[in-house]
């Protein structure tokens, strides 16, 4: 078993940082707000890979849930992660897992690191979705256009920027890690 090292754990708590950062960075549309925090995990996904990406994600949802502040609108608890958008919270740990261990598969060039990033995404729509559906008694039909369709415009361009931010950080990130 490979231990992690203390670069890796920094790392991880900067992308849980960063998640809740851009957690706060939202536009409440509806029952589910748009925000950036794909953003910092498909990030974290390209540039730590499953394992740490996940933990990062990991990390994330645990401070939520202990109570901080960390998702959307400044809220936090048991609570947030049991209401109707408590499934695309749980989705960010199934999406970092999805789109790290695909792009450590097939590379991170560009192609291979926006479809892995893609998979990641349907990882979080298909929990988020679920839950949602789950918890409000909403048929899919109801659900898409308020939980899926107003946010894939805008998750595209997050995966574009993520699939280059990636490729420009990840040479620099591997410089200072022989």
């Amino acid at each position: 078993m490979r231990k992690i090292k203390v670069r890796d754990l920094a790392l991880c708590a900067l992308f849980a940082a960063l998640s809740a950062i851009f957690s706060q960075i939202s536009i409440p549309i509806g029952p589910v707000p748009i925000n950036l925090t794909h953003l910092s995990i498909f990030v974290a996904a390209g540039l730590l890979g499953a394992k740490l990406g996940t933990l990062s994600q990991l990390v994330f949802v645990l401070l939520g849930i202990v109570g901080l502040p960390v998702f959307s609108s400044f809220s936090g608890g048991i609570s947030v992660l049991l209401g109707p958008t408590g499934g695309f919270i749980a989705g960010y740990i199934a999406c970092a897992y999805a789109a790290g261990f695909t792009i450590e598969r097939f590379g991170h060039k560009l192609f291979p690191a926006l479809l892995a990033m893609v998979l990641g995404l349907a990882a979080t729509y298909a929990l988020g979705l679920g839950w949602f559906i789950y918890s409000t008694g909403s048929s899919l039909a109801a659900a898409l256009p308020l939980c899926v369709l107003p946010f894939l415009p805008g998750d595209a361009a997050k995966i574009i920027l993520s699939a280059i931010l990636v490729g420009r950080l990840r040479p620099v990130l591997r410089r200072d890690n022989p």
